[in-house]
């Protein structure tokens, strides 16, 4: 019996998760579970599983008491402590966005093995996640079902192997609409992913293919690859979730139909593969599969999150920083789809980058550009 504790657990990747444990209750027990606000929904896990300890690290106080045997906590520096003090076999961290980075190195500081699913520790903060991990007895293991992919099929090898990463994305909602049709996307047609179902934020991102140029920098770090040796495609099937290429010529790669729930199996029972019934994809009954490439005119975030990427630094933080923002503003309908590109594009040629920033340069800089954008974005566009 694994003790879990699941960081964000009423998000996407954390209701896929309680169906992992639905079907293996033996083999998991949830510890530790946080939310930001949706005290509802965190008190009705904790009913079902028993979870002792709670957090609530946004701002909203929770309409009832948390249900009895259960302790409830406020706040990400509470979060931080109970991850330390608890005896936990792994942390799965389905924070969204930049919230999920401290988490991150307090369960690397703990000795806890990391199922990440909160890519943005490893785009703020790479350099310094692989330095504390190079003293620590935790495990990094990939939750992204591109990483995992990936990982499932490095298992064995070496990173000098390997040839190319080459990473698959669906194209999201617009990768046939005409170019000339982009100023007219509509919120609603934005989050209309075609294939997967996620949170908020990543489906704006899916839809600009950020999220595609951020998993580029996540790659990097978490398999010790050059960028030139990471590559991207278009596979609208989404059944192929990544290839690796080796060396030698040779190809793997990992399919299942599209699904966070075996990513999360897997990162939860590394290294086995342990029998379930959550996804069965049939050989026989998938759709033909397609390979494209990306676009520069209809994908520009995808090629600028890899410059900023290769540019290291502080310039992830700050490019992260404005999408943030910038998804903010088109969530609340203060700016277009195209505007998000644009709003992006100016701060990473603005700002001025810092080569090896610690994790205080880091988090106010991402505070203060997130702020600064969030407000002044009416002068750039």
């Amino acid at each position: 019996m694994k003790n879990i504790a699941v960081l964000g657990l009423t998000g996407s990747i954390g209701k896929s998760t309680i169906e992992v444990i639905r079907e293996h209750p033996d083999k998991f027990r949830i510890t530790l579970a946080s939310a930001h606000n949706n005290s509802e929904l965190l008190f009705e896990y904790a009913r079902e599983f028993g979870i002792k300890y709670l957090v609530l690290t946004g701002s909203i106080p929770p309409a009832s008491p948390p249900p009895p045997g259960s302790i409830l906590h406020t706040g990400e520096a509470e979060l931080i402590t109970l991850i330390k003090e608890l005896s936990l076999d792994i942390v799965l961290n389905a924070i969204t966005g930049s919230a999920g980075l401290l988490s991150s190195l307090a369960v690397i500081d703990a000795g806890i093995d990391l199922a990440l699913a909160n890519k943005e520790s490893l785009i703020l903060a790479g350099h310094l996640i692989k330095t504390a991990m190079k003293t620590s007895k935790s495990r990094l293991l990939p939750v992204d079902s591109e990483h995992s992919a990936v990982f499932q099929c490095l298992e064995g090898h070496q990173s000098s192997e390997i040839g190319n990463i080459i990473l698959t994305a669906s194209g999201g909602p617009f990768r046939e609409l005409p170019l000339d049709q982009f100023s007219h996307i509509t919120l609603e047609k934005a989050l209309k992913h075609p294939t997967w179902s996620m949170g908020t934020k990543v489906t704006i991102d899916s839809a600009t293919m950020m999220n595609k140029g951020l998993e580029v920098i996540e790659a990097h770090w978490l398999f010790d690859t050059d960028y030139d040796k990471i590559k991207a495609v278009i596979h609208p099937q989404s059944v192929v979730h990544s290839f690796v290429e080796f060396a030698d010529g040779s190809i793997l790669a990992q399919l299942s139909n599209p699904t966070m729930k075996l990513p999360i199996l897997y990162a939860l029972t590394f290294p086995q593969h342990i029998a379930s019934q959550l996804v069965r994809t049939s050989i026989l009954d998938l759709p033909q599969l397609n390979f494209f490439p990306l676009e520069s005119e209809r994908f520009p975030l995808y090629f600028l999150a890899r410059q900023c990427g290769e540019a290291g630094g502080l310039m992830p933080t700050i490019m992260n920083a404005v999408n943030e923002a910038a998804i903010s503003l088109f969530l609340n309908r203060k700016i277009g789809f195209n505007d998000i590109y644009k709003l992006i594009d100016i701060a990473c040629q603005q700002e001025t980058n810092i080569s090896n920033p610690d994790i205080d340069t880091i988090i106010s800089t991402n505070i203060t550009i997130h702020e600064k954008y969030l407000s002044i974005y009416q002068n750039y566009l």
